[in-house]
């Protein structure tokens, strides 16, 4: 796939995730209770996620490969992911969905940033650079202009 592909696929997760955080706030909201919102909305996810993997992948992984994989990777993920998530949904409603969007995209360049250049969490290593620093400034820049009254 060429890289232009990868980086629209990207930036439309981004747009999905702002899009799902701004419905599921409101799921908190009506239901009083944001982390029933969670619940409710990672039950979704695995309906929508078995419904897309029987629909569009061709093999199923074998036991010995799911026997390879550590035991805390099957959970460690949901529990980052229900978290964030709860944070979305209670803070939104709060601070309105650009400034959470925002931060929340600050933190996760920053994390982002960290863990590639040391390579954490086994991902590809992006080593610090100048220009590098110079985005993150200009994003921390842009979110803090988002986020001043």
């Amino acid at each position: 796939m060429k890289e232009i592909s990868l980086y629209i696929i990207a930036f439309l997760g981004g747009i999905f995730l702002a899009v799902q955080a701004g419905f599921n706030s409101q799921l908190g909201n009506y239901l009083k209770q944001p982390l029933f919102a969670v619940v409710v909305t990672s039950l979704g996810s695995t309906f929508f996620g078995v419904l897309f993997a029987s629909c569009f992948t061709r093999k199923v992984p074998t036991i010995t490969l799911l026997g390879n994989v550590p035991w805390y990777l099957w959970f460690i993920g949901a529990l980052f992911s229900m978290l964030g998530i709860s944070f979305y949904f209670y803070t939104i409603p709060k601070l309105g969905i650009s400034k959470v969007i925002a931060l929340g995209l600050c933190g996760q360049l920053l994390f982002s940033f960290l863990a590639g250049n040391y390579g954490w969490l086994q991902v590809p290593v992006e080593i610090i650079s100048p220009k590098r620093v110079l985005g993150i400034v200009a994003m921390i820049i842009g979110i803090l202009l988002l986020n001043i009254k």
